[in-house]
């Protein structure tokens, strides 16, 4: 029978073990592939050290691809946190039927990424698309939304918005419903506007919720797949490939798995910088003030 002392280490070795199995290890496996050469195991690699990192640096798909991820990232995340804040500022407030319209509003983020990109395809075509229907209700112009390089990586970020705002909606509403009422009476009593009120209390004590939510999504921003492999495959040429479908191209499709492990890397070496961000500059700021 253990002691004490080793007691909690004995009932958190299954966790340990699983997270060694499902992360440790694939992390650590496509570390070592990154520095060679070769499809899919080591037996016959060529070891060539960091010369994969070099021809990612030098490769303009990988810059593009880079490229298309940040901006994909920045505009999503700014878009979905914006609205989610709008969203939780209004649904705040006691309404008839509130109970009805926010299960509604959090609606498209319990569906399958597969059933959304499934339904927008459906609203971007063309010739019988819902979009294009009001465009042409409004005179105006039907658009090729997938198809013009300029607006399929808008597209994209409609699409997203339109399922994971919720998400944000959800984290923020629940830090307004922390927020004590008396804070706000106190406030109203000394003569304070809805503006002050606002920019004063509700935004500043609203600002680890906002941070957080910011956090989420522009990680699971930075590595998207589904929405882009579904709606465009990474088209029309370049315009909407990123980062996680070249690796997957370079991985499935060419078989280069060394260097596809090399762009993996580097993709969670940026997503763990994101996440220490958040770590160091909000949790530890929050520690100090404790």
């Amino acid at each position: 029978m253990p002691g004490p002392r080793y007691l909690p280490l004995l009932l958190l070795a299954p966790a340990i073990a699983i997270f060694a199995l499902l992360t440790l290890y694939p992390l650590g496996r496509g570390l070592l592939l990154s520095f060679f050469v070769t499809d899919y195991g080591l037996d016959g690699a060529l070891f060539v050290g960091t010369e994969n990192y070099s021809e990612l640096l030098g490769d303009r798909f990988f810059r593009r691809a880079t490229w298309n991820t940040v901006v994909f990232t920045l505009l999503a995340t700014v878009s979905e946190v914006g609205l989610g804040l709008m969203l939780a500022l209004m649904m705040s407030r006691s309404f008839p039927g509130r109970r009805f319209v926010i299960p509604a509003l959090v609606a498209p983020f319990v569906l399958s990424t597969m059933v959304v990109t499934a339904i927008w395809s459906a609203w971007f075509h063309y010739d019988f698309g819902f979009l294009n229907n009001l465009l042409r209700a409004a005179a105006l112009p039907p658009v090729e939304w997938l198809s013009d390089p300029d607006l399929a990586m808008l597209s994209l970020v409609l699409v997203d918005l339109w399922q994971t705002a919720p998400f944000a909606f959800l984290i923020l509403l629940a830090g307004l419903q922390a927020v004590p009422p008396e804070v706000y009476e106190a406030a109203r009593i000394d003569g304070a506007s809805p503006r002050q009120i606002l920019l004063t209390i509700t935004l500043p004590l609203l600002t680890p919720h906002i941070l957080l939510a910011a956090l989420l999504r522009c990680i699971d921003s930075f590595k998207i797949f589904d929405k882009v492999y579904a709606l465009t495959g990474g088209g029309p040429g370049n315009a909407t490939e990123t980062l996680s479908m070249y690796v997957y191209r370079l991985g499935f499709r060419f078989f280069d798995v060394g260097l596809a492990s090399a762009a993996a890397v580097i993709m969670v070496v940026i997503a763990g910088l994101l996440a220490a961000i958040y770590v160091l500059k909000i949790v530890g700021g929050q520690s100090h003030v404790g």
